[in-house]
C-alpha cells in the first residue's frame, strides 16, 4: 500500500535535502539533472574520456564509469583529470576500489554500504568520502535483492525495493553519514512507479529515478519515458539516467528530451510534425529529414513546425517559432504565429534554416 504520494501534483515538487556532486548539485531546488554510464572499458581511459566528452557535449550532467577491477581503479586518475564533467564511479562489493575511486577524485559513489563486508570496511568508505564532500548513491535494484527482505515479500515489491533502500541508509546513519542519494529501479515500469513513490513519501532523500536494463533505443525509450515522466509530472525526482542498449548520447538526448516534455528543462531546438495521414500533399519525411541533419547540434531554443495539410497545419504551424503549413507543393510561412509569405515546397528546408539563423529566442 503506497501511502500519501498522491500529494506530489503536476508543478509542486517534492521537498528534499541537497547535495553536491562536483559542483552539480542534486535535490533541493536544483535543476533536474542527467546522467548517462559509458560503455567503454574503463581501463582505456582515452576511449571513456573520448565517450564521457560526446556525452557531456549532448547535455549530461553528471557521468557514472564503472570501477571493477584493478585496471579500472588505475584509470581513474586520468579519467577524472580529464573529464568536463563530474565523475561517478560505480562500485559493487569491493571497497578498497571505492577508496581508489575516492583518492582520485570522484564527485560521488555509488555504492551500497551493507555489501562492502565488515563495519570496519563501511567505515573506511564512509570516512573518506565524508572528508571530500562526496556523495554517496545507494541503488537498489529488484533484480539483486538481499535474500532474506526477497524471503520475507515472496518477490520483489515496492515495499522489498524500500526496505533494501533503507537497510542501506541505516547503515549509514550508523556513521553519521547524510550525503545521500537513493535509487530504486526495476526493469518493470509500474514497481518502479510504485517504489520511487514509496521512497518520495516516507523520506528527504534525492532521488536518482531509472528505469533498469530499460531495452533497446525504442523499447527502452518508452519504458523510460512512461516511468521517468510518470514520476516526475508529480514532482518527484532529482536527476535521471535513462539505461539504453546504446551509445551514452542516445541516453542523454532521450533523457533531456523527457525533461523539455514537462517543461523541466530548458528547450533546444524542437522539431514538430504531423503523424501524416492520406491528406499529405508535401514529402514531410524528406523535409524533416533534412531539418534532423543539419539542426543536429544547434542550441538554440526554438520550436519549428511542419504541417502537410489544410485542416491542422495553420494553427498547428502558427503556434509554433517557425512554422510551416503545407499543401500542393506550396508551403505558407509563419513567423511567432504572423503569416509571412507563401514558399515553394523545394524551397521550405532553406527557408526554415534561414528563419533558425535569425530567430532571437526572448530574454
Amino acid at each position: 500500500m503506497i501511502e500519501h504520494h498522491e500529494t506530489y501534483r503536476v508543478g509542486i515538487r517534492r521537498k528534499t535535502r541537497q547535495v553536491n556532486v562536483g559542483g552539480v548539485k542534486i535535490g533541493g531546488d536544483a535543476p533536474i539533472s542527467v546522467q548517462t554510464m559509458t560503455k567503454t572499458k574503463t581501463d582505456d581511459a582515452a576511449a571513456t574520456v573520448a565517450q564521457i566528452r560526446l556525452a557531456a557535449e549532448a547535455g549530461a550532467d553528471i557521468v557514472r564509469v564503472t570501477v571493477n577491477d584493478k585496471e579500472a581503479a588505475a584509470a581513474m586518475p586520468e579519467i577524472v583529470r580529464q573529464s568536463p564533467v563530474p565523475i561517478v564511479a560505480d562500485i559493487h562489493f569491493n571497497h578498497v576500489f571505492a577508496l581508489k575511486a575516492i583518492e582520485a577524485g570522484v564527485a560521488k559513489v555509488r555504492l551500497n554500504p551493507g555489501n562492502i563486508g565488515s563495519k570496519d570496511r563501511i567505515r573506511q568508505v564512509l570516512t573518506a568520502a565524508k572528508e571530500r564532500g562526496i556523495p554517496i548513491r545507494i541503488g537498489v535494484n529488484s533484480g539483486s535483492l538481499e535474500q532474506d527482505i526477497l524471503e520475507q515479500h515472496g518477490y520483489p515489491t515496492a515495499e522489498a525495493l524500500y526496505e533494501s533502500a533503507m537497510r542501506h541508509v541505516g547503515i549509514c546513519d550508523e556513521f553519521n553519514f547524510t550525503d545521500i542519494v537513493i535509487s530504486v529501479k526495476s526493469t518493470d515500469v509500474k514497481l518502479m512507479i510504485e517504489a520511487y513513490r514509496l521512497v518520495a513519501a516516507r523520506t528527504d532523500i534525492p532521488l536518482h529515478l531509472g528505469v533498469t536494463e530499460a531495452g533497446t533505443t525504442r523499447v527502452g525509450t518508452v519504458k523510460s519515458a512512461v516511468g521517468i515522466g510518470s514520476l516526475l509530472s508529480g514532482g518527484i525526482g532529482d536527476t535521471i539516467r535513462v539505461s539504453l542498449t546504446d551509445d551514452p548520447v542516445k541516453e542523454v538526448e532521450v533523457g533531456k528530451e523527457i525533461l523539455r516534455s514537462l517543461s523541466l528543462a530548458s528547450r533546444s531546438v524542437e522539431l514538430i510534425a504531423c503523424p501524416t495521414c492520406g491528406r499529405l500533399e508535401v514529402d514531410i519525411f524528406g523535409i524533416m529529414g533534412q531539418l534532423e541533419e543539419k539542426l543536429a547540434g544547434m542550441k538554440k531554443p526554438v520550436s519549428i513546425a511542419v504541417l502537410g495539410c489544410a485542416v491542422n497545419g495553420p494553427g498547428e504551424a502558427s503556434a509554433a517559432d517557425i512554422g510551416i503549413a503545407a499543401g500542393k507543393g506550396v508551403g505558407i510561412l509563419y513567423r511567432k504565429g504572423q503569416m509571412i509569405k507563401r514558399v515553394k515546397e523545394g524551397d521550405i528546408v532553406q527557408t526554415i534554416l534561414e528563419e533558425v539563423e535569425k530567430f532571437q529566442p526572448e530574454p
